[in-house]
């Protein structure tokens, strides 16, 4: 993956963008009073029951479900590099997304449909229709009644696929129903608005920007300012009608550069909060310029590790990552059900899977931890479920899995983790993921437990992986149950007292079980690594909370690395570099 693809994934969700002439504060929203129902939410309604009433199709087929969802969503991006703006967008858009289900709660038109390839069409969604901004009534409805008559045609066909591919099938290891049936949530929030000084923030990026300038060798680099305040209504025929929203604001910091041996080296850093009043001052962020400058300049001379296998220390965000990405997939509820899938844990409830020790809480609905916000808090899941703390594990054994409205394994309610981005279908995924743990030490112990556990097994360094950016867990049958995630800063710490060496060039490579079981003890220390996963239904915000571990045995592999040499001519920032930078 190149640099530039790994920035589109950081960048990704935003949404699309158009120019804004500039401004001094801008306030988003403003349509409804706080605590006061949008006048969207009446017209939702009422074409919801005219739907229910009149939709039939040629064979008699009528809906036994409908959601009508809307989302409403302002979105800022201001980007600079090197002490100048280069982007600086607002858009602001709004849209619906239709759900119908014909047959009933047991069996109806979202079932899989057995052999027709790995994923069991989750994810395939019906796209979304872009509503009218100024609430106008004739626009809205014709944009529903049209977007409803696509949903439930598609619905209709897949129901009789759906039907003859059961016919023709084994049976079915799970027998779970389709839908779970949840009482009707009713929920009128205030309409969310934010207001920031667009003028202001361009010059913070800019100041952000400036220190990179002043080091040629980092050949790209940029700090932005995203921001979105989204707003959501919803409506279903069980009763529910729904109006909440929140607001996203990140600062990212990025830089790279190319190592005289063709290796691509890239850091990224953030600072999350849910209204701009709450991202961090200049002094913050300017240190974590200079930390990602220092440590990114040290990566370029730092030798490359050789294929490893020993004891490790994650330090807490790193670990919250790995717990994401290894564990957290192969317990959402979907995954137990669908034939393609490796299913790793769907028969081990009640079972210990993970050290005593542990014990692992998903909980969308905390909103913050230690007063920093976090990035997976939500109210109400993508099927107006309210989001709920569900104890996957406790004390080491399997409670629970994530769970949509789809139920399975004898789970027949959603503990409100049904998630998705706009115009994809619902699967159940994570929220706020939190490791706890009752053998904790300080971190120097954790430290000098690695370096027991490296003379115990004669090994002459261990590593600690202080940074991890994300990764990948292959859930599905078709290829080896197996996962990668991707450390950006890892040390060797010497058994014979030898002072840590910052390293490059590994990737984390396993398989879960194994992994899990290598668990030795954790650090006293937990802390929050907030970003966005992409899945079966698009890209979500998350959190995890977790503290360091450290593990008896992990392995590394060698880093893909590009084979061009860096640039030829010095950077044109050189001239300056030795110079205090010019105010543009």
């Amino acid at each position: 993956m190149t640099n530039t693809q790994r920035l589109r994934l950081v960048r990704a969700g935003l949404g699309c963008v158009v120019l804004l002439g500039v401004g001094a504060v801008v306030a988003w929203g403003g349509e409804a009073p706080a605590g006061t129902e949008h006048p969207l939410l009446a017209i939702m309604q009422s074409e919801l029951e005219l739907s229910m009433q009149k939709l039939e199709g040629p064979d008699g087929s009528k809906p036994y479900f409908i959601q009508y969802a809307v989302t409403d969503d302002t979105d800022a991006y201001v980007a600079a590099a090197l002490g100048s703006i280069f982007y600086d967008v607002e858009n602001h858009g709004r849209v619906l997304d239709v759900d119908v289900r014909c047959g009933d709660y047991t069996l109806d038109n979202t079932h899989q449909i057995r052999g027709g390839g790995y994923g069991g069409d989750y994810g395939s969604g019906g796209g979304t229709a872009a509503l009218p901004l100024n609430d106008d009534p004739v626009g809205t409805r014709q944009a529903i009644w049209l977007r409803t008559d696509e949903a439930f045609k598609s619905a209709v066909k897949r129901l009789a696929q759906v039907k003859a591919n059961v016919k023709v099938k084994v049976e079915e290891e799970d027998p779970s129903p389709d839908f779970s049936q949840e009482a009707p949530a009713v929920h009128v929030g205030p309409w969310v608005t934010q207001a920031y000084d667009r003028s202001a923030w361009a010059e913070k990026v800019r100041k952000y920007s400036r220190p990179f300038r002043a080091h040629p060798q980092i050949y790209d680099s940029n700090v932005t300012l995203m921001g979105s305040v989204s707003n959501r209504l919803a409506v279903t025929s069980e009763g529910g009608r729904l109006q909440f929203g929140r607001g996203f604001w990140r600062i990212g910091i990025q830089a790279s550069t190319i190592a005289d041996d063709g290796m691509e080296l890239w850091l990224y850093d953030s600072f999350d909060a849910a209204s701009p009043d709450r991202l961090p001052g200049d002094e913050e962020v300017l240190q974590a310029v200079d930390k990602i400058i220092q440590e990114l300049l040290a990566l370029r001379a730092a030798p490359i590790v050789e294929p490893y296998t020993g004891p490790a220390i994650l330090q807490n965000r790193a670990t919250g990552v790995f717990f994401h990405e290894i564990f957290g997939h192969r317990i959402e509820g979907h995954r137990q059900k669908d034939v393609e899938e490796g299913q790793t844990y769907a028969k081990k409830l009640g079972q210990e899977i993970l050290p005593t020790f542990l014990t692992v809480v998903d909980d969308p609905s905390q909103r913050q931890f230690k007063g920093r916000d976090l990035n997976g808090f939500y109210e109400f899941d993508d099927e107006c479920v309210p989001g709920q703390p569900a104890r996957l594990v406790e004390n080491g054994v399997l409670k629970t899995f994530l769970m949509s409205r789809c139920p399975t394994r004898g789970i027949l309610k959603s503990n409100g983790h049904g998630r998705r981005e706009p115009g994809a279908s619902v699967v159940a995924r994570q929220g706020n993921l939190i490791v706890e743990s009752t053998k904790q030490v300080p971190f120097a112990q954790l430290r000098q437990m690695l370096i027991d556990e490296c003379k115990k097994q004669n090994k002459e360094y261990g590593l600690l992986f202080t940074d991890i950016s994300g990764g990948f867990t292959i859930t599905g049958r078709y290829m080896p149950q197996a996962f990668k995630v991707v450390p950006l800063i890892v040390y060797r710490v010497y058994a014979d007292g030898r002072p840590d060496e910052l390293v490059r060039g590994v990737d984390i490579v396993g398989t879960p079980l194994t992994s899990f079981s290598k668990i030795l003890c954790t650090g006293d220390d937990p802390d929050i690594f907030n970003g966005t996963c992409g899945a079966e239904s698009g890209s979500v915000p998350v959190s995890a909370v977790a503290p360091s571990i450290l593990v008896e045995q992990i392995e590394v592999e060698k880093k893909e690395k590009a084979q061009d040499r860096p640039p030829i001519l010095p950077a044109p920032i050189a001239e300056e570099s030795k110079a205090p930078a010019k105010q543009p």
